[in-house]
């Protein structure tokens, strides 16, 4: 059905309201690798645990996520994840008071889980509310709220749970008596209880409103993708331009996640102190946030989606020489303008993948989910890496990931499995749910 301009923006804006509670929640795991590597006494490996734990949820509950939607419908399956997010977010209080490290990587898996469930459903939603070769400029827009938030949130949580880190962590590593020290890292940890209490209340607030919000329902199944041969599509799996996207998602979450949640600890590396590198990922988001603002303005008007993915990598592969081969704050400079280099992969890599899937974009949109594993497979192996070469080397494995989303760009988007594949597209049904 046409869709104007009216009717367009207003479940626009609510799914504006739900990107802006992705970042703020994705993007305090910079601030808590820190702060839980202090607090429960880890090597920086083991700290790297966190994105493992929020990022693998994805892989796990990606395709769960697409069966409760279809049983729930997308519009109260959101406001279900709204409500897992802040369970997750409540198990932050016993972990904190038991400073078990375990407890607070259950409640990041467990947020991970209802943020499944949430992107599972928001994206296909920025990708069909208007022409899908604007995808790109709407998860742009969509995007902008995502990292304004993802800005703010290192910068009023670090401030509260980081603060005075520097004099502490000189505190902690001078003659202090074991008890003392205990006494402190207690302090230390109970910092994040009043933060997640309050997150979990706001939580729970908006799943209520999103269920009385007249966010209309996605239809996906209004028409059976066709063939060349005009057979209908049996599987999910005809669609190599899906497959070869999967591996793109995996490859763009992992170096935005290494370029978002390693910067601290980077800075700290090259002799900046953590009262002020605590910051530092904030600039990553800022670089995110240009790019997206570039990208609202120039897609498709100027550019295609797969032109602009193209561009994003070639600077992501120049971003992460300059990482490698200068030193001190301008090598972190490199690392924080990642963030630009990052910022359109994913409101490109999205919507060129589900292009067409008709009555299989349910599947489609889960599996790309699934690659968000890449957010903790990639972080992970960088740590690893970085054990061996050092961190400032180890983010050499940035450039087969960027060399892989050109690949994608120039050529694996194209591949589909029949040249007169007849598209369709799923539709917003004229009534909400």
């Amino acid at each position: 059905m046409a869709r104007n301009r009216a009717s367009v923006v207003p479940p626009l804006a609510i799914i504006g309201a739900l990107f802006f509670i992705f970042g703020f929640i994705t993007w305090l795991n910079g601030t808590l690798i820190p702060f839980l590597k202090i607090a429960c006494e880890l090597t920086y490996s083991q700290a790297l645990l966190v994105t493992f734990a929020f990022y693998i949820a994805y892989v796990f509950l990606a395709i769960p996520s697409s069966l409760i939607l279809q049983k729930t419908g997308f519009k109260n399956g959101m406001a279900l994840g709204l409500v897992v997010m802040a369970a997750g977010a409540l198990v932050f209080v016993p972990a904190a008071l038991a400073r078990s490290y375990g407890l607070f990587l259950t409640g990041l898996f467990v947020q991970g889980a209802g943020l499944a469930l949430l992107q599972t459903a928001s994206n296909p939603y920025a990708s069909i509310l208007g022409p899908i070769e604007s995808a790109a400029q709407r998860i742009s827009i969509m995007g902008i709220c995502s990292k304004i938030a993802g800005a703010l949130s290192p910068v009023i949580i670090g401030a509260v749970v980081l603060k005075g880190a520097t004099a502490l962590e000189k505190q902690l590593g001078g003659t202090i008596s074991r008890a003392g020290k205990e006494a402190l890292l207690n302090e230390l940890a109970r910092r994040v209880v009043l933060p997640y209490l309050i997150m979990a209340g706001a939580l729970v607030v908006l799943a209520g409103l999103i269920k009385l919000s007249g966010l209309p329902e996605i239809d996906a199944n209004q028409e059976a993708v066709k063939t060349g041969s005009n057979e209908p599509a049996k599987s999910i799996w005809q669609f190599p331009h899906l497959l070869l996207g999967i591996a793109a998602i995996f490859c763009c979450v992992g170096v935005e996640v290494i370029a978002g949640d390693t910067i601290i600890q980077y800075g700290r590396l090259q002799g900046i102190s953590l009262d002020i590198a605590k910051n530092f990922t904030s600039f990553t988001l800022i670089a995110m946030l240009a790019g997206y603002f570039i990208g609202a303005v120039t897609i498709p008007r100027y550019l295609t989606q797969q032109a602009a993915l193209g561009i994003c990598a070639v600077v992501g592969v120049g971003f992460a020489g300059g990482i490698v081969l200068t030193h001190g704050y301008v090598s972190v400079l490199c690392v924080a303008l990642l963030g630009l280099a990052n910022s359109l992969m994913w409101p490109a890599i999205f919507p060129l993948s589900i292009k067409g899937l008709g009555g299989f974009t349910e599947q489609g949109s889960a599996l790309l989910i699934m690659g968000i594993g890449g957010g903790a497979v990639l972080p992970f192996l960088y740590g690893k890496t970085g054990e061996l070469l050092g961190l400032q080397h180890a983010y050499i494995i940035l450039v087969p990931c960027y060399l892989y989303i050109l690949f994608f760009a120039l050529k694996g988007h194209a591949y589909h499995a029949n040249a007169q594949l007849k598209y369709a597209v799923p539709v917003i049904s004229k009534q909400p749910s």
